[in-house]
């Protein structure tokens, strides 16, 4: 459950806050900066933010785990205990707080941490500029300013950031369970990235329609050496768990020229935050 944060529970955000930086920016960043995270992270400056309505704090079986801020279009103060990392609450979290920015605006802005960089990357973030701050001890902050842009329109699929794996294929298809795509989207433009298994590197790119459905053409190389090339028309849907899977039929468009069917899944993310 995530909730909105109030008064009685600035102890738990600060708690979350501050252990979380001070267990895991310690393997990133200098002493210096690690105080400095901690200085900008005070109790007085949450505060603040809960009383204008804009902290919230994930809880699982009575246990408080994570909390993220979010100031009009901005992604800030995202931490997850680290006890609780690698379980896919830090995606849940950025699910909630891109969901929540999509009610009003077309891009999503937050300054990343070296810690969490790789996973604002696969979410399809880009970097908009690098930033240098001065902290204790002469050490140096280096941070991202990144952005995002997000489907603003109720009810429309946006595949942008997320990661899927085949569940299933035909014999004459060359992906498997060790294939991970990462999907990528911008207005009715869709492109991914994949690799693993039989595939060294892939590329896709197509168009989304109103109802989330996908044509693409796609091209890979393989093991082997060879170059194929083939396109498929994917149609969504939502499993129970409100993950993606997509339902595929493809056609090579090199060699037998065969065609086939797959079904791949979107999966949970299981990086640090």
């Amino acid at each position: 459950m995530i909730k909105l944060a109030q008064i009685s529970d600035l102890d738990s955000v600060f708690q979350i806050t501050h252990d979380t930086i001070s267990e895991v920016y310690s393997h990133y960043y200098a002493e210096g900066v690690v105080e400095f995270f901690l200085g900008h992270h005070s109790r007085e400056h949450i505060l603040s933010d809960i009383e204008d309505g804009m902290v919230w704090l994930l809880e699982e079986k009575g246990s408080r785990i994570g909390t993220v801020t979010i100031k009009g279009n901005a992604i800030n103060r995202l931490f997850v205990l680290p006890r609780y990392q690698f379980r896919g609450y830090g995606s849940r979290l950025m699910d909630f707080a891109e969901d929540n920015i999509a009610e009003q605006f077309s891009h999503v802005h937050i300054d990343s941490s070296l810690a969490a960089k790789e996973m604002y990357l696969r979410r399809g973030y880009r970097e908009k500029k690098t930033c240098r701050i001065q902290a204790g001890n002469g050490d140096i902050l280096i941070y991202d300013e990144m952005e995002k842009r997000i489907n603003c329109q109720p009810g429309r699929i946006n595949y942008d950031g997320k990661i899927f794996i085949p569940q299933r294929n035909t014999e004459n298809g060359e992906v498997d369970e060790e294939t991970i795509f990462h999907y990528f989207q911008e207005n009715d433009l869709f492109w991914a990235e994949y690799c693993g298994g039989d595939v060294l590197k892939g590329h896709m790119i197509g168009t989304v329609a109103e109802n989330g459905e996908l044509d693409f053409h796609y091209q890979h190389l393989n093991k082997d050496g060879q170059i194929r090339i083939g396109k498929c028309h994917s149609i969504p849907y939502i499993l129970e768990n409100g993950k993606i899977a997509l339902q595929e039929k493809w056609q090579w468009l090199n060699g037998d020229l065969s065609s086939g069917e797959s079904v791949v899944v979107e999966t949970e993310e299981s990086l640090i935050v």
